[in-house]
């Protein structure tokens, strides 16, 4: 099992897109590269992906599927909602859309597509599978937030409102692969950020700990083919209990928590926002906000940056890119360089830079 070195971030649901948030103090932040296209991302930006020609993909959930490639910055495809990308080939990928739970959805919303230059196909609808299957037996919702393609073709989503590891096939036949469990955590770091105890009365009213969804904001596939699940963990907004879980690979139904096909890998984190596994062979772990998710969605700050993790494979992890403004999601290129999409709720800022 990873040992977390520092405590360390929760996810954002599109709904956070007209949020303006002041940039939090930086340190060891990463720097924007020349070399790196700057594009105007209409934000919220979500997905950060590498492609096999060399090229840098962005879910920009305000437009759509934007290559970063050669100098330049493209639209390549249009598609509201957006929230993730897996490329499959030469300008082919797998893309998932969210749902925004507080306002209007575009139509393309909680579904599964295939897309290419000049063609958008739908694969699945992932909301109404929910609405249908429901896996985890809760409140019936579905944000798809990210995806990982499986060798054979099919891909894996990570819906961070079912709490809930999904499994999708080209033919676009859904099944589930897991659930995470709730999770009593304390509700003291909430009620410090809304200023208790002469804050809200429905915050700093709150017991000393109530139970906390996962939010499963994060999928990445390992060097050893297992599934690796990170958790946001939802509101009262913990800090140092998003964890890391392993589900087995051609898993389908468990209940991690009580299932033996499921395990806790890595501990410690706040707000766990992405996962990405290094040519290194070492998992990258991105927390939103070391103060959580809620230090920036509350409304009343807060906010000390995210941080990048590298963790060794068996043993600790630790920062290798701290202070970040809401880092969102990160990649490695063909030539093992680490990137990070960072800014993500900021208009006009958000970008992807190198970490060194």
């Amino acid at each position: 099992m990873w040992n977390r070195v520092r405590v360390g971030s929760h996810l954002l649901a599109p709904a956070l897109a007209a949020l303006l948030i002041a940039p939090a103090a930086a340190q060891q932040e990463a720097k924007q590269d020349a070399t790196i296209p700057s594009f105007p991302f209409t934000t919220p930006v979500f997905g950060l992906a590498d492609a096999p020609d060399g090229s840098l993909l962005v879910a920009d959930s305000g437009a759509g599927i934007v290559e970063l490639r050669k100098g330049k910055g493209s639209l390549v495809a249009e598609l509201p909602a957006v929230t993730d990308i897996a490329p499959i080939g030469r300008g082919v990928m797998f893309a998932a859309t969210g749902g925004n739970p507080e306002g209007p959805n575009p139509p393309t919303a909680r579904k599964l597509y295939r897309v290419s230059r000049g063609s958008i196909q739908e694969i699945a609808d992932l909301g109404a599978f929910e609405a249908e299957v429901n896996p985890d037996g809760g409140a019936i919702d579905s944000n798809p937030f990210d995806v990982a393609q499986l060798k054979g073709g099919s891909v894996l989503v990570a819906d961070a409102a079912a709490n809930a590891l999904l499994i999708v096939t080209q033919k676009g036949d859904v099944d589930w692969v897991a659930t995470l469990p709730d999770e009593v955590v304390p509700t003291s770091n909430v009620k410090t950020l809304a200023g208790c105890p002469d804050g809200p009365p429905n915050i700093c009213n709150l017991p000393d700990a109530i139970p906390a969804q996962a939010v499963t904001a994060s999928v990445a596939i390992g060097p050893d083919g297992a599934y690796y699940v990170g958790e946001l963990k939802g509101f009262p907004a913990p800090t140092g209990r998003s964890r890391v879980w392993r589900i087995e690979p051609g898993t389908r139904h468990a209940q991690c928590g009580s299932s033996p096909a499921c395990s806790i890998v890595a501990s410690g984190f706040t707000s766990i926002i992405d996962l990405t596994f290094g040519p290194d062979k070492k998992l990258y772990v991105t927390e939103l906000d070391e103060a959580s998710w809620f230090a920036i969605q509350g409304g009343f700050g807060g906010a000390i940056g995210g941080t990048v993790n590298a963790c060794e494979p068996g043993g600790s992890c630790t920062p290798v890119a701290s202070g970040l403004t809401m880092p969102i999601a990160t990649t490695f290129d063909k030539r093992g360089q680490l990137y990070v999409l960072r800014n993500a709720l900021i208009p006009g800022a958000a970008e992807v830079a190198p970490i060194p």
